[in-house]
């Protein structure tokens, strides 16, 4: 018979994962960490252990966030270990968060912020290559983050390129919520926006394949906004253009909804999608049916189970949407060949 005392032995012997997030002093980070320690996306029975890596000058910093963590009490949050060393951060863990990187300064050229990321993805995917499990799943939030995923994944050639993805997830939350806003009803009566390609302006917000659930009867998201010019002009904008909409506002650039999406992505690895839903994550685009080239990380449909993401196949792909598509993929693959120019340097 199980009793409670046995029960809580279960809870307290499972074994705990080691999760690492790169720029674990920054506002993003500062948003995200009580989530994963709390238990809200690896499990409310999964201990944790906590490694925060940052660039030397920030780890006071870092210690404050180390503070604030073990004054929470969270009974989940095995250890908190903070640290600029990439052989300490990437040691065996099982999930890497890569929210740290270059941010674009005033005046600065796009191919600048490329190069300087380059340098700081190749690293990181050196070490992931070095001392993490081979089965450690990789989310790259750092801007270009499509790009520096991609350079990520290629220096760390033992590491399936499967395990490596950039997150898009807040565009598609922040696409569902227009739609949601727009037809009077709760987000979680809108399933199957899509975010196709970079994450980036060109980005894709596609609604044609959504359903909205109005009244208890679910339809297309077309038929129930019944505004096919603001589906096509202001929704698209809206979406594509938030991240600097909120920066204009707040001063800062969106921490609080990207840690919240970075939560929604890696929980979705974790626990799979619901029955007939799909989300939208950067992955490798090899295989896929919607004439992508290959070798680039473009923002999918994606379904999730057992861990293993695949993409959603087969969805009619209308004019509109393929000159869209191939849009955002033309900047992809021009951001590519730089990066690997450099990369190659």
């Amino acid at each position: 018979v199980l009793t409670l005392a046995s029960l809580l032995c279960i809870h307290a012997s499972a074994e705990p994962i080691r999760v690492v997030v790169t720029g674990a002093a920054g506002q993003i980070a500062y948003s995200l960490l009580y989530s994963i320690a709390k238990g809200d996306v690896f499990g409310k029975d999964q201990p944790i252990i906590l490694i925060l890596l940052d660039i030397p000058p920030m780890l006071p910093v870092l210690e404050g966030v180390v503070m604030e963590l073990q004054d929470c009490a969270l009974p989940l949050l095995r250890e908190v270990i903070p640290t600029d060393k990439v052989e300490v951060g990437f040691k065996d863990i099982d999930a890497a968060i890569l929210v740290g990187s270059m941010p674009r300064k005033e005046g600065m050229e796009r191919k600048d912020l490329l190069k300087a990321n380059v340098a700081i993805f190749k690293t990181q995917g050196s070490a992931l290559d070095k001392y993490a499990k081979k089965t450690v799943k990789v989310l790259v939030v750092g801007n270009p983050a499509n790009t520096n995923c991609l350079i990520a994944s290629k220096s760390a050639p033992s590491i399936p390129k499967e395990n490596f993805s950039c997150l898009t997830r807040l565009d598609h939350n922040r696409a569902s919520s227009q739609v949601a806003m727009r037809c009077g009803v709760s987000s979680d009566n809108v399933k199957n926006v899509i975010i196709w390609g970079n994450h980036s302006s060109t980005q894709y917000p596609d609604v044609h394949h959504a359903k909205v659930t109005v009244q208890g009867s679910e339809m297309g998201a077309y038929e129930v906004v019944k505004d096919d010019a603001w589906l096509r002009g202001d929704f698209i904008s809206t979406v594509q253009l938030r991240g600097a909409a909120v920066i204009k506002a707040r001063k800062l650039s969106s921490a609080m909804s990207a840690a919240k999406a970075i939560c929604d992505h890696m929980r979705d690895i974790w626990f799979g999608t619901k029955e007939g839903e799909f989300i939208s994550m950067g992955v490798y685009a090899a295989g896929n049916t919607y004439g992508i080239p290959e070798d680039l990380i473009y923002s999918f449909p994606i379904q999730i189970k057992n861990k293993t993401w695949k993409m959603v196949d087969g969805l009619p792909i209308n004019d509109f949407s393929r000159a869209k598509m191939d849009a955002t993929a033309a900047e992809l693959v021009e951001e590519r060949d730089t990066a690997l120019d450099f990369l190659g340097q």
